[in-house]
């Protein structure tokens, strides 16, 4: 049901050796030393990485979901942050073909495709979390243009970012509340500032940012698809993707976790045998690769409905929550079977470990996320001559 065709199939095996040759090598010490991988970014950008999403008319690859879903899952099976770097830009990039005028395809799309243009997401603010809708951000017509005001919190790629889709309000008392709400097409030459970067437990080496806004002017053809008011329905469409790609993350550290404790598990002794052949780390393993499959199954189910136009936003909330709860079990199994070994960081389990809650927490914690199911399901499954909201 998930086969990728030849080409898509070649791209995969391409990143894929890649993060064998060039990433797992590197990674222990630029993780461990927080910085920039500048060279890895660059070469990501020559495999066309983030022109994944991009339609080739406008130079990108215009891969299957399925396929952008699986680069993921390589990227993070090397390291979790480089699936971060191009994670919210490949959103930005879907939704601008999905919603974008002419103008803002052209204008944007090619140097996003080569990775000369880099995308970020600005939802989250500071007290906001998950509620999107209480944000507090405003951008108030003022002519033939929007003033902006605010801050946002944990925007990966900001310093490096180019452009920014902007959430915010530009009706603050409309009602229903969403309808008040626009996406912005904000340049970094406008001139928000980056006010400083967030120190986090894992997701190491690409920033995550503060963003302040004041009187920021950005002009009225910045509203995506010329369109005010339409910025909540947009962002969620965007977000049915950005789930797949974060269980795909979570695939890939889960992965990496798995294949990282199968080995230690044959190469330790303990008692004269391999520590697999105990009964209890066996159960560790066999109990971690259920697990691992069944995030994928459900990760693949989601990016082949959005391959097939279908709706797809409980099957990727759903796929999201599992394959990141299972990437955080599996990733302590790993620990566990390590032992003290697990501790070091002479070993990546433990970054794997670090890595993982993010997966949780981000594009709406899982908390909310069962909510997000739970009204989803009754949605499509409403009782005849049921009228409720």
């Amino acid at each position: 049901m998930f086969a990728l065709n030849a080409d898509e199939q070649a791209i995969v095996d391409v990143v894929e050796t890649f993060v064998d040759k060039e990433v797992r090598p590197a990674v222990r010490e630029l993780e461990h030393a927080d910085a920039y991988p500048d060279a890895l970014i660059e070469q990501m950008k020559d495999m066309g990485v983030f022109g994944l999403l991009v339609p080739t008319e406008y130079g990108g690859v215009d891969t299957s979901m399925a396929c952008f879903a699986a680069v993921t899952e390589q990227l993070a099976r090397g390291w979790m942050s480089l699936a971060g770097a191009m994670g919210g830009h490949s959103v930005i990039a879907y939704i601008l073909r999905e919603f974008g005028t002419r103008d803002q395809k052209e204008r944007f799309l090619p140097r996003m495709a080569t990775g000369e243009l880099r995308a970020a997401m600005a939802l989250t603010e500071p007290g906001g979390g998950s509620d999107l809708q209480s944000m507090r951000t405003t951008a108030k017509r003022a002519g033939d243009s929007y003033v902006i005001n605010g801050s946002k919190m944990w925007i990966t790629n900001a310093r490096r970012a180019g452009l920014m889709a902007l959430l915010c309000k530009t009706d603050p008392s409309a009602s229903p509340r969403h309808t008040g709400i626009s996406l912005l097409l904000v340049e970094a030459a406008h001139g928000y500032t980056v006010s400083r970067d967030l120190s986090k437990l894992g997701y190491r080496g690409v920033e995550s940012c503060e963003v302040v806004f004041e009187d920021v002017e950005v002009p009225a053809e910045a509203a995506l698809g010329g369109a005010e008011g339409e910025g909540f329905a947009q962002m969620m469409r965007g977000l049915e993707v950005g789930r797949i790609q974060v269980a795909a993350r979570a695939l890939g550290v889960a992965a990496a976790a798995l294949g990282d404790a199968l080995r230690y598990a044959q190469e330790r002794h303990a008692f004269g045998v391999p520590i697999w052949r105990h009964q209890s780390v066996g159960n560790y393993l066999a109990d971690m690769a259920i697990k691992l499959r069944a995030a994928r199954l459900l990760t693949f189910d989601a990016a082949t409905r959005v391959d097939e136009g279908r709706r797809s936003d409980l099957e990727a909330g759903m796929a999201k929550l599992f394959a990141s709860e299972a990437a955080m079990q599996i990733a302590l199994d790993a620990l566990r079977i390590h032992g003290g070994n697990g501790y070091s960081t002479e070993f990546e389990v433990e970054r794997y470990f670090r890595d993982a809650p993010l997966m949780i927490l981000g594009e709406g914690t899982n908390e909310i996320q069962r909510n997000v199911i739970a009204r989803q399901l009754v949605e499509r499954n409403r009782l005849p001559g049921d009228q409720t909201a």
